[in-house]
């Protein structure tokens, strides 16, 4: 079975697509850990974000995605850079390179490839993001998408970015987000947006378990009328 959850920042999807991968025995992928991935590599480069300077770039770069007991990890180039792409000014670029081509085009196709692994193997995939259900599976058996208040989410992010030692005001996280937000809507190529056939949770007010447990009730849902 293959889930997508999208959303905006803030939204709660990553730990809420973890925990539900964890509870179905599925392969967890963290799409926008990748983008972020990719903006650490341009900002470690020095290039520009545009497409004439990122293609090169990527042409030689090494993205691995490994799973560990202590969740995903990200390598570049052999180097576990997981701590090293959540700070504020990495998730700035990855919403800039997100709407390069050649950066979309490596990073759907490695999305792909490693949910296709996981079919193959007789298991399940969970992908988290902001395109999993529109671009990168638009055939997924379920699609969900998050949201919730910006005020709640710039909270969130607050207080996500105060666990790793980055002191930061709320007005300033809203604002980024409120920017973000912007960015992700209006860009050209596979802006974020909600599916059609997609399943709306607003986590405003929920728990990360009420979350999960929402999720998974819609899942099994799912599978009961496959079934029959």
């Amino acid at each position: 079975m293959v889930i997508t959850i999208d959303g905006p920042a803030g939204s709660g999807k990553s730990t809420t697509a973890r925990l539900l991968a964890d509870r179905l025995g599925y392969l967890y992928l963290d799409t926008g850990a990748m983008y972020r991935a990719v903006a650490l590599a341009v900002l470690r480069a020095g290039v520009r974000p545009t497409e004439e300077e990122v293609a090169p770039l990527l042409q030689r770069l090494r993205l691995v995605v490994r799973h560990e007991a202590d969740g995903m990890h990200v390598l570049l180039d052999g180097e576990d850079v997981t701590p090293a792409i959540r700070t504020s000014e990495v998730g700035a670029l990855a919403s800039e390179i997100s709407r390069l081509a050649p950066v979309r085009q490596k990073l759907v196709a490695v999305q792909r490839e490693a949910a296709r692994r996981a079919l193959q193997a007789g298991g399940g995939v969970v992908l988290e993001g902001r395109d999993t259900g529109t671009v990168v599976f638009p055939g997924a058996d379920l699609k969900v998408f998050m949201v919730a208040e910006p005020q709640e989410r710039a909270r969130r992010r607050r207080e996500e970015l105060r666990r790793r030692g980055e002191e930061r005001t709320l007005d300033e996280v809203l604002a980024e987000i409120e920017q973000r937000d912007r960015q992700d809507r209006e860009r050209a190529l596979a802006p974020l947006r909600k599916a059609p056939d997609a399943f709306e949770l607003d986590t405003t007010g929920l728990t990360i378990e009420q979350q999960v447990d929402l999720i998974l009730a819609e899942v099994r849902e799912r599978q009961r009328r496959a079934a029959v």
